[in-house]
């Protein structure tokens, strides 16, 4: 009867001690080594990459990049705009279809 106990509560501690090495570690390791810390960057990069919702933000990310031409500002895809078209032109700007030249 003895033996029985002790070999169900060893098969019990067995499978309870490879249940918690098969868990993932919850946080990350430093090592402080000289003054200078070396984090764990495997363990970091998972931690960034197993995000379900960062899928979702490089969706938006990309749809947010991907604007149309119609929805552009004239100076993106070309266009002249009053601010450029009067730096461009000078003083004659609206009076003259010569752009303002110094004196030589």
């Amino acid at each position: 009867m003895k033996t029985s106990w002790r070999i169900t509560l060893g098969g019990l501690l067995l499978t309870a001690a490879s249940s918690a090495y098969a868990e993932e570690p919850l946080g990350c390791v430093e090592v402080t080594v000289g003054g200078y810390k070396a984090p764990n960057y495997d363990c970091l990069s998972q931690q960034m990459g197993n995000n379900p919702e960062g899928a979702a933000a490089a969706k938006k990310n990309l749809e947010a990049l991907n604007v149309p031409v119609s929805k552009r500002p004239p100076n993106q895809v070309g266009l002249a705009t009053p601010a450029a078209t009067s730096t461009r032109m000078g003083n004659t700007f609206g009076t003259s279809v010569k752009p303002q030249r110094p004196p030589q």
